[in-house]
């Protein structure tokens, strides 16, 4: 009967609309940790520099949340140049704009090379990347490897004569 009521009208249908709903200011929500005015907020930077590519993976603190992660290979278009010191600068140089936006000021560092049987030598990024998060004005607090190193370890490859040349 209600659809009735409101064909009967002149002008169109008569509908009840409800009130309108206040406007709510909005609310800037921000990324990142919650901070202090002139205090350091610190993640964790971990740069793995293999002899094919470079990682810059910042993490918070405990090392469970990933705020951001560039690799060289996603700075360049050849293969070769995916270890390359430049090709680690700019992924470092992406990772420090991004932690910015996050509110992050500082970085622990933390440098692994590939480790294990293979070379424990950090691939040549690692030094280009580090020097680039400083450069982008990121404070750097402590330094350290984290190389895995066996205790006891599985054969190496090559065989019992090594590898000739």
């Amino acid at each position: 009967q209600r659809h009735l009521r409101a064909r009967r009208s002149s002008e169109g249908p008569e509908i009840e609309m409800p009130p309108k709903a206040e406007k709510k200011e909005d609310v800037v929500q921000s990324l990142g940790p919650q901070k202090n005015d002139g205090e350091q907020v610190f993640a964790v930077a971990h740069i793995f520099a293999s002899f094919n590519d470079t990682f810059v993976h910042v993490t918070d603190l405990t090392g469970r949340e990933t705020l951001v992660r560039v690799t060289g290979g996603m700075k360049v278009k050849a293969d070769r140049d995916e270890s390359s010191p430049y090709a680690a600068m700019l992924a470092a140089q992406d990772v420090s704009v991004r932690c910015k936006e996050l509110g992050v000021t500082a970085l622990h560092i933390k440098i692994r090379g590939v480790g294990g049987v293979k070379s424990k030598a950090p691939g040549p990024g690692a030094q280009a990347a580090l020097r680039a998060l400083a450069r982008a004005g990121m404070k750097i607090g402590r330094i350290e490897d984290v190389t895995p190193v066996p205790t006891d370890c599985t054969r190496r490859k090559g065989g019992r004569r090594g590898r000739r040349l």
